[in-house]
């Protein structure tokens, strides 16, 4: 992989730690609709999916749709107000973009995050002027999977495909990426259900910690 030029990252699980935010948000939903809160750590799991998701996963799937789309826009509401109190890098995660900065590579997003809450989340967290690209899940007209993001993340960072990395913590973000002719990597730590088979997702490496992409980047 020494022709590696650019990583790029998935946001929730992959590059930033947004579970115990978004669990607190979803607990506040619960408490405001009087209902019992969740257990962190069975919410966790379900973060990458995104707010019906875990919205479903708080109230249950057989919601009427008005009620449901209620129940998102309120979540968001709570969330947007509330992004970055307990979020954080993972661990290791600022040595890896240290290294990736130092050895003049670049390094970007490509999230199914909207813009609107993506783009403050990165600000507030520094992270906005380091990176090379930030595509949210409303830049383009596809979202992952499908691989349009991933080559509009390229042409913003000044990169081409072959020469990419993609990390991510979900089988549409190692599909995204190969489907885009990228490298792809699980990053095991993210926000993975015991009921997913990893192994299914045919990515080219898994790794356990953020450093392990350091010794990938030097074989």
């Amino acid at each position: 992989m020494s022709a590696i030029d650019t990583v790029l990252f998935d946001l929730d699980g992959t590059l930033v730690d947004t579970a115990p935010d978004m669990a607190n948000a979803l607990n506040q939903l619960l408490r405001e609709e009087g209902r019992k809160e969740m257990a962190y750590e069975d919410i966790r799991p379900v973060v990458s999916n995104g707010s019906v998701a875990l919205v479903k996963l708080g109230f249950g799937e057989d919601q009427e749709d008005h009620y449901l789309k209620y129940l998102k826009q309120r979540y968001l509401e709570i969330y947007q107000q509330a992004l970055y109190i307990d979020s954080c890098l993972f661990d290791g995660m600022e040595t890896l973009l240290d290294y990736i900065e130092s050895h003049q590579l670049k390094w970007g997003v490509v999230t199914n995050k909207p813009g609107w809450l993506t783009e403050p989340l990165l600000e507030q967290m520094g992270l906005s002027q380091r990176s090379a690209c930030i595509v949210s899940g409303d830049t383009t007209a596809n979202r992952k999977p499908h691989p349009e993001p991933m080559y509009f993340a390229c042409k913003q960072a000044g990169s081409q495909p072959q020469h990419c990395i993609y990390v991510g913590d979900a089988r549409r973000d190692i599909e995204a990426g190969r489907n885009a002719g990228m490298k792809t990597l699980v990053a095991e730590y993210g926000y993975i259900g015991d009921w997913e088979n990893i192994n299914e997702w045919n990515a080219d490496a898994h790794i356990q910690h953020p450093e392990d992409i350091i010794k990938i980047l030097n074989t």
